[in-house]
């Protein structure tokens, strides 16, 4: 039992038809919001995001149901905070799949908990979700349940597997997040401007009357004469980094002489937490500006390209539109068209030292390991083709070395190996579903843990569309073969009438 605080409603809900309105109307069942009711596991859900909850203490907590189903809808029909809320009070369909028992016209939540419920559901939720819709959709058994009681049956039930099954595609992406496009110099015209910022917070907490002297207006000038030319000569350049350089500096003298009066007087710490956020990131950044400014390069560790998100880092990907791309770069495992999120990093990363894991990954869910692996060159290194030959997986791979001369394969070989590579093509056409369709590509959370839950989502919307269409697909084949069996008995009974009559 949950706690009294937590409010939630079990996953057997009232029927469709029972869900009363303030006018008569017949709602549709078979509505793609009640279909999609049935088959989200909220249950699993509900059990997962309590978790995050370790005191029963204080008011209580959003309908988990409506919690997870908010987050859907927003990613579903990609909408913002605000907008989500309204077209919730306009749709009863809607309110039925949030698991509300009768149609209201007020808000069924603030806009602005959203942020606190991204902060709460991360990775490891959607990702647990989307196991059980993997085990739901292919009809695999949770391994869990069949945990053999010792040692010994467990050896030997390794030794009797059946062989490798299935097919694995991998890859990777960097979902983009929604920031200016970074130069040095807007990052140091933006560190200026906060640092000023801070100034003006500091002298009217200490109700200082003259202020340091900070050339604003000059600096602003010195920006603005550079930034707006088309065409900016070199020498022009660094002379204008040169000169945001000094003012920034100037300003973090300012602020730490403030501070060390504060202090002094005996005062409490005049900066909240995201004051004092921005002042480190903008010390930051003038360290590195100042060292790629004296170094005469335009790369440095653990570059930071927003202050706004300091945790979006430059990653080079080197596609026609954009070499560099900013955001989270992640590895997926593609299986029959469910999506897994295996790695997740905000720092760039080799792929290829992943392929081990996202196998094991596969194997733990599935209990076999693959037939077949279909990935590009990057995860073919010598360590991981070894490990794939010892356990008998088959990869798309060109062997190492020069062709041989001699035992050329077949044309049945090079049509199947033809075949697979443009299998591999899904994963490419799953990043495109989710860049278009569901603003992968966009990513507008400020936080690194919401952002994380916004791309988390975002996944797990994917694969409950696939999951809804393979059980339409379950649907039109089971009623395709009871038309063909009662086809083929009607055939059967009209061939005894023919040869009786005969």
């Amino acid at each position: 039992m949950l706690a009294l605080m937590k409010r939630y409603k079990p996953q057997s809900q009232l029927s469709i038809k029972e869900f009363e309105m303030p006018f008569e109307a017949d709602l549709d069942p078979n509505n793609r919001w009640v279909i999609l009711s049935q088959v989200i596991p909220w249950d699993l859900f509900a059990k997962e995001y309590y978790k995050n909850f370790k005191s029963n203490r204080g008011a209580p907590t959003k309908d988990a149901r409506l919690v997870l189903g908010v987050v859907i809808i927003k990613h579903y029909l990609k909408l913002d905070d605000e907008g989500l809320i309204e077209i919730i009070q306009e749709n009863p369909y809607m309110q039925y799949f949030l698991g509300l028992t009768a149609f209201t016209s007020k808000p069924v939540m603030d806009p602005s908990l959203l942020v606190y419920i991204r902060k709460r559901i991360d990775l490891k939720v959607f990702e647990t979700l989307t196991d059980e819709l993997i085990r739901q959709g292919l009809k695999i058994q949770d391994k869990k349940s069949l945990e053999p009681e010792n040692e010994e049956e467990q050896d030997d039930d390794d030794n009797e597997q059946s062989g490798n099954k299935g097919k694995l595609q991998l890859d990777a992406t960097v979902a983009d997040a929604e920031i200016k496009y970074p130069t040095d110099l807007d990052m140091l015209n933006g560190s200026r401007e906060k640092a000023e910022d801070l100034i003006d917070h500091l002298c009217a907490e200490l109700k200082i009357k003259k202020k340091p002297r900070t050339y604003r207006k000059k600096a602003r000038k010195d920006y603005l004469n550079v930034s707006k030319k088309k065409r900016k000569g070199e020498k022009e350049l660094r002379k204008a980094l040169k000169l945001q350089l000094q003012y920034v500096r100037r300003d973090i003298q300012h602020i730490n002489k403030l501070l060390d009066l504060n202090q002094s007087q005996g005062n409490k710490p005049v900066f909240d937490k995201h004051q004092q956020k921005y002042f480190f990131v903008i010390q930051h950044v003038l360290e590195q500006q100042a060292k790629m400014y004296k170094d005469k390069s335009n790369s440095v560790e653990d570059r930071i390209v927003s202050i706004h998100q300091p945790h979006v880092r430059p990653i080079v990907r080197g596609k026609a539109k954009s070499k560099v791309e900013f955001g989270a770069k992640i590895n997926i495992s593609l299986q029959e068209g469910y999506t897994r999120i295996d790695h997740f990093d905000w720092n760039a990363f080799n792929e290829g030292v992943d392929l081990i894991m996202q196998v094991e990954r596969y194997r733990e869910l599935h209990g076999d390991y693959p037939e077949t692996v279909l990935v590009d060159k990057i995860y073919l290194n010598r360590e991981n083709r070894r490990w794939l030959k010892e356990k008998g997986i088959r990869h798309t791979g060109d062997p190492l070395g020069r062709k041989p001369k001699v035992n050329m394969p077949t044309a049945y070989a090079k049509r199947k190996k033809r075949r697979e590579c443009a299998e591999r093509n899904q994963v490419e056409g799953k990043f495109g579903q989710g860049k278009r369709g569901y603003d992968l590509n966009d990513i507008r959370a400020r936080l690194s843990r919401t952002s994380e839950s916004w791309i988390a989502a975002i996944i797990f919307v994917m694969n409950l569309i696939r999951h809804v269409k393979g059980i339409s697909l379950s649907i039109f084949d089971l009623i395709y073969n009871k038309v063909m069996r009662m086809k083929q008995i009607i055939i059967n009974q009209f061939t005894v009438q023919v040869l009786n009559c005969a």
